[in-house]
């Protein structure tokens, strides 16, 4: 029987949702009868929002999609007006105030405390910029990844910006492919640093060689959600540029016509390709979804690939100064856990404009790249103030942290994610030291198993969990060593379980130290630990007590807002509120 969710799509969902979100906003939250939250819920996702967690009823999330990243002269600045007048919430995060933007690990934007009533607002302003919510969410085509600086890279072997914004274009609101099983992740890879991630979406263009011409060969079912991950499966299918749509199309099509839409737990093609195998998926394709004869897999260039592989051969991560094919620079900058204040996204759009071309690019490492400076410009735009915190040459630990959203907003999430990891960033760059050979070290939060943070591929990986520390309830992580990507792509070993989230600076202190003691000659983290078993990992672990303190593992999402003082109950919270931010019942209600 189909899910309750397909019931819900079978009677509205794809572009239609917009006539009723409007007609909601101009209503009010009340307009949405209780009964039918769930479902309406469930369909805004389609135009980028979801409803944020218990406590702050009445207040959505809203991403917003940059195909490959690419954010076009102009709209930076849009992105940080829209947060700074209509993303700013009832309480103040201590370490981001009030308003902000969040970069994410799919290129694309976030942003928390949007009202219903001012979708309308949002949408004509975002519109009028050529930004769009439109499928950031839902079951359907969720924005296209890629290398940050496609058609910019000097060590690019096909220039795949063209492909990712044709995708884009194709499939965003094609009737044919918005009512999809469950969301449908694609990645366009042209680089030889491999930083489109294409081995953990659903579908993933690789570059390649056949007959002299370089184009990509075809993987399918990547992905990291729950604790089932996968890696694409090569379907022994190379494609030109100029065919990429069409093939692109047939498999979204297949994956619409045979995904399970009786499990949601199991409706990924990820599990299709388990139970079909590549060679019915190639098959499947080729007789009932392209009119062409599908080449065979041209000659990978995997074998280049550099990022996030564990290899330590220079930065591969895109921050930093790096001259671009036409002879300016582009200068990515990190932001820390991906989280920059709207006053400071403001500022970094004055930059964009006055050092560039005001065109700035996202990173899946939630980072910002500004490109198009002119190699004259390039000093002056170093030494302006705002890149002392967003820096260019960041501490490995500060440059190689990711965070989801956490219980700040997210209903899944067990754990606080963002402030934590910022804390646990600024620990570890201040006492502990890596391996002189090792510049780059990444870890990754994520606060629980669906993945948000991508945990399974960084060195050490964290994932929410709770526990008891003496006698009371406390936040706590699992804990990961060793995944990666690249040629031999690698999941991280689980190997420490519910450790107190205070303890886990302390254990990646000791885990460096035994790996500088116990490691071979030039191994790397990520050889050294595919060298040890678990029970050998978890010994290197050693969890402590240092004078790293939390303030938030006692917090285990007992409040409305894990930031709002003095509140230490659900009670507190202002929601629901209307239109302006007033709370639509009395607090004693």
């Amino acid at each position: 029987m189909p899910t309750k969710v397909e019931k819900w799509k079978d009677e509205v969902y794809g572009n239609e949702i917009r006539d009723h979100l409007m007609r909601f906003a101009e209503e009010g939250w009340d307009a949405i009868p209780d009964e039918e939250q769930d479902a309406w819920f469930e369909r805004f996702k389609w135009w980028g929002l979801y409803h944020q967690r218990s406590g702050q009823e009445s207040y959505f999330m809203m991403r917003i999609g940059t195909p490959n990243g690419v954010i076009e002269p102009g709209q930076l600045r849009v992105i940080g007006e829209v947060a700074k007048e209509y993303a700013t919430g009832p309480a103040d995060n201590p370490e981001f105030g009030d308003a902000y933007c969040d970069w994410t690990t799919r290129q694309s934007i976030q942003l928390h405390w949007i009202k219903l009533e001012d979708i309308p607002e949002i949408f004509d302003k975002l519109e009028s910029a050529g930004l769009s919510t439109q499928q950031a969410c839902g079951d359907s085509w969720r924005n296209i990844v890629g290398c940050p600086v496609a058609g910019k890279d000097k060590h690019e072997h096909v220039d795949s910006w063209d492909v990712a914004e044709n995708l884009h274009n194709t499939f965003k609101g094609d009737d044919d492919h918005v009512n999809l099983p469950r969301k449908w992740k694609v990645a366009v890879a042209g680089c030889d640093e491999g930083c489109a991630q294409g081995d953990i979406n659903d579908l993933a263009f690789e570059p390649a060689e056949k007959d002299g011409e370089i184009g990509f060969n075809v993987r399918v079912g990547g992905g990291l959600a729950r604790k089932e991950p996968r890696f694409a499966r090569d379907i022994d299918v190379w494609v030109p540029k100029e065919k990429t749509a069409e093939v692109a199309g047939g498999l979204s099509a297949l994956f619409r016509d045979y995904g399970d839409r009786d499990d949601r737990f199991n409706a990924r093609i990820k599990f299709l390709v388990d139970e079909w195998g590549p060679e019915k998926v190639r098959k499947t394709l080729q007789e009932e979804y392209v009119d062409f004869e599908l080449p065979t897999a041209g000659e990978d260039m995997r074998d280049e690939y550099t990022y996030n592989t564990g290899t330590q051969d220079g930065h591969n991560d895109h921050v930093g100064v790096h001259e671009q094919n036409d002879g300016n620079y582009y200068v990515g900058l990190n932001v820390l856990v991906g989280r920059q204040g709207a006053d400071d996204v403001l500022e970094l759009a004055d930059l964009a404009e006055e050092y560039g071309s005001g065109e700035v690019r996202l990173t899946q490492r939630q980072n910002i790249i500004v490109t198009d400076i002119p190699e004259e410009n390039l000093d002056a735009f170093l030494e302006e103030d705002l890149l002392e915190d967003y820096s260019p040459d960041p501490s490995p630990f500060m440059r190689g942290s990711i965070a989801c959203t956490g219980t700040e907003y997210c209903s899944l999430s067990i754990v606080e994610t963002k402030n934590r990891q910022v804390r646990y960033a600024r620990w570890l760059r201040d006492n502990v030291e890596l391996p002189e050979d090792h510049e780059e070290f990444h870890i990754h939060l994520s606060g629980c198993t669906a993945s948000c943070a991508q945990p399974q591929i960084a060195d050490v990986s964290l994932r929410g969990m709770k526990t008891r520390k003496d006698g009371e309830p406390v936040e706590a992580l699992d804990i990961g060593l060793g995944g990666g990507l690249g040629d031999e792509p690698r999941f991280a070993d689980w190997v420490e379980m519910r450790v107190p989230a205070d303890e886990v600076p302390g254990a990646i202190k000791n885990l460096l130290a035994n790996f500088e003691a116990e490691r071979s000659e030039d191994e790397t983290f990520r050889d050294f630990v595919a060298r040890h078993d678990e029970d050998e990992l978890s010994e290197f672990i050693e969890p402590e007590e240092t004078s790293y303190e939390d303030p938030y593992m006692h917090n285990t999402k007992q409040t409305w807002y894990p930031y709002a003082e003095g509140d230490d109950s659900m009670d507190a919270s202002p929601a629901p509120t209307d239109g302006e931010g007033k709370p639509l019942k009395p607090a004693d209600d």
